[in-house]
């Protein structure tokens, strides 16, 4: 299975805030001061994997190819607007040992009303307004849980502590983001993170 996640599917309809780091995941993860992470925009994330474990599947081909435990990392990405009234995904994929997706948070005053997600909590409600922190947390919790279910484990962690986020300036940035998630697999040899992976496929 190829592991890219709705690459280019979905048209940007915010206010553009602050200036795109070229560097894009191999700075350090950064949340900047003062700045309101609930505020409409586009954002760039970057998880990494435990011990950099090669967790997730390995490289065929210059393509992902996905083990349970990616198609489950998958699965839970897909969930999250399901779970947050105002949040979008775009582009993504499942590395080995790590997982890149552009989030997509919008004012809760330009989203329609739709009907409640009985799926989603006790009270069939999606969260409301959240930050970027928390959408996050959100995929990391519900990914590892998922994971250790399969693997009849409980409390061994998944992913890193932190991740790496960017905010998304403009159409062309997006463009760019959306082109190295695609290509992500073809880099694998030459990426930083290859060079750490624990396990092989």
């Amino acid at each position: 299975m190829h592991a890219a996640l709705g690459e280019g599917t979905s048209p940007l309809r915010m206010v553009w805030t602050m200036a795109y780091n070229s560097e894009i995941h191999h700075r350090r993860s950064i949340r900047l001061k003062n700045y309101d992470y609930r505020q409409s925009g586009a954002y760039f994330i970057t998880i990494c994997v435990q011990n950099r474990e090669c967790l997730f599947g390995g490289i065929e081909n210059r393509h992902m190819m996905l083990n349970q435990y990616g198609n489950a990392v998958t699965q839970i990405w897909q969930q999250v607007p399901h779970h947050f009234s105002n949040v979008e995904i775009d582009a993504a994929i499942v590395m080995p040992n790590h997982f890149h997706g552009i989030l997509i948070l919008q004012n809760p005053s330009t989203v329609a009303p739709s009907a409640p997600d009985t799926t989603s909590s006790a009270t069939g409600s999606k969260v409301k307004n959240p930050t970027l922190g928390q959408v996050v947390a959100y995929f990391k919790y519900q990914s590892t849980k998922h994971i250790n279910n399969m693997r009849s484990a409980c409390g061994i962690k998944v992913w890193q502590r932190n991740y790496y986020e960017n905010i998304i300036r403009n159409e062309a940035s997006l463009a760019r983001i959306r082109a190295y998630i695609a290509t992500n697999p073809e880099k694998w040899i030459a990426d930083q993170l290859h060079s750490n992976c624990l396990s092989k496929w």
